[in-house]
């Protein structure tokens, strides 16, 4: 199997994969968000956005720079999980008190807090599976990858439909993320145990320290992403309260759906585009391009899509309570239109060794988006919060993908007009189509306007020789 063929598999596991587990994740969000409300939903939603940023600090970077340093020598994995599953003991404890501080600080409410710290608890308990996934990702085993990820929806969505039938409380919303986490934790490393090896007490202390002072960069690139993505959530909390948080929090979710295409893809390419790094410049560039185009022509219809069809995806997931919500919707997804853009840049910066970059330009945005949250939540509410995030994606991808200019790694402006006037070509047919038949069924109307987008790409020539030809390798396989 080559690297086209063994790419193709392991983006083709996980994207199966993450379907699933997005599907799972769209009744998930549609079921807690229907039944506790905007305030109830309010609620768990920032404690996932709390957890979500304090929770970098359990791994600090060290699972990512795991599968990287792994991939490129496999006889460091027992090192790295042992030496790892120690660092992360004090780093959990850490991770813990902040958080207690910081409810201490915002004075929630009791119900508020336990939950809080609920989810907490899975989170930590999610960052120790994250080393033995990493191995998996390291060793292109995405199956085993794939099968925990569904497994942990799965749960989750049990969970979620016995707390509704039973009338559980939020308090029982947030044990359902403990237990789902505690028994995915048992069965990575029921895996790794059956198909790798049992591990090896291999304490190395004189490890610790390179290996913290080299993964920080990203761990603070972690950090910093999460903060100016969920620090809207906190902000939202402390101005406006919990309801307000649930009705951005619809929208928010929603957006966050989409990110599955570009984290399938990353999973499978980090890997290979660090060693390609090492051994072949070509290879590499055609990597991060052709990553680019792709992400461009599912991005940009995307964005234009939910921007039309809004009101009528709020409605049928969250009902009339979250009409609200429409407005934020049709902005946040634009966010991810330019984190599509910027994803293949920003995993070329990670391959390099040039996360630093991004660490650089991600502490800046945060405060930007700090900034522009002070200004705009007070104003506008969770609309402000939606603005100040997409500024703050505008900024971010923009300087990423100059700095991967400078550093000599650039698609000639010709390429990406024309691939770009492609698109929005496509784009424009579908939105006509889209406007024209909105009295259609609803998911009818997204299978239609797709096929409609595809088909008008390929008429313009979105298509070409080379893209046909990554088809035909991926399909031998």
């Amino acid at each position: 199997m080559n690297t086209v063929q063994r790419i193709a598999k392991n983006t083709g596991v996980m994207f199966l994969s993450q379907i699933l587990t997005y599907v799972l994740g769209f009744f998930i969000t549609m079921y807690t968000g229907q039944y506790l409300g905007a305030n109830g939903f309010g609620i768990i939603s920032l404690a996932l956005s709390i957890t979500a940023i304090f929770g970098v600090f359990v791994d600090m970077g060290l699972s990512t720079l795991m599968i990287r340093e792994t991939a490129r020598n496999k006889s460091l994995s027992n090192k790295y999980i042992v030496n790892l599953a120690l660092m992360k003991v004090p780093l959990s404890i850490l991770t813990f008190g902040s958080i207690a501080l910081l409810v201490y600080c915002f004075h929630y409410s009791p119900m508020v807090a336990n939950v809080i710290y609920i989810i907490t608890l899975s989170v930590i308990l999610n960052s120790f599976s994250g080393i033995l996934a990493a191995i998996f990702q390291s060793h292109e085993k995405m199956e085993y990858l794939s099968v925990n990820n569904i497994l942990n929806s799965i749960l989750i969505f049990a969970g979620v439909l016995i707390g509704i039938r039973y009338n559980f409380s939020v308090t029982f919303f947030a044990l359902v993320y403990v237990i789902a986490n505690a028994l995915s934790l048992i069965y990575v490393g029921s895996v790794y145990i059956w198909k790798f090896s049992m591990p090896k007490f291999e304490i190395d202390l004189s490890f610790w320290k390179p290996t913290i002072k080299e993964a920080w960069s990203f761990g603070l690139i972690g950090l910093s992403g999460n903060l100016y993505t969920y620090i809207d959530s906190i902000m939202l909390s402390v101005f406006q309260g919990t309801e307000v948080v649930g009705l951005y929090s619809a929208a928010y979710r929603l957006m966050l759906v989409t990110l599955f295409i570009p984290t399938t893809i990353n999973t499978a390419v980090f890997p290979v585009m660090s060693r390609f790094y090492n051994s072949s410049r070509e290879s590499l560039n055609l990597m991060y391009e052709r990553y680019f185009k792709y992400m461009i022509i599912v991005g940009i219809p995307m964005g234009v899509g939910t921007t039309i069809l809004a009101k009528s995806i709020i409605l049928l997931i969250f009902k009339s309570g979250y009409i609200e919500s429409v407005g934020a919707l049709q902005i946040l997804i634009w966010t991810m239109v330019f984190t599509f853009i910027g994803a293949s840049f920003v995993q070329l910066l990670q391959s390099i060794n040039k996360q630093l970059i991004i660490t650089k330009i991600s502490i800046i945005c945060v405060i930007i988006n700090i900034l522009l949250n002070l200004v705009l939540i007070p104003r506008y509410s969770f609309i402000g919060a939606s603005i100040a995030t997409l500024l703050t994606e505008v900024i971010l991808v923009s300087y990423i993908i100059s700095t991967s200019y400078k550093l000599g790694y650039k698609i000639e402006h010709k390429i990406v007009l024309k691939d770009l006037a492609r698109v929005i070509v496509a784009s424009t047919v579908m939105s006509i189509f889209l406007l024209h038949f909105h009295y259609l069924n609803l998911f009818l109307l997204i299978v239609l306007g797709i096929l409609v987008y595809f088909a008008a790409l390929y008429i313009v020539g979105g298509i070409d020789d080379v893209d046909r030809d990554l088809i035909k390798q991926t399909l031998k396989r």
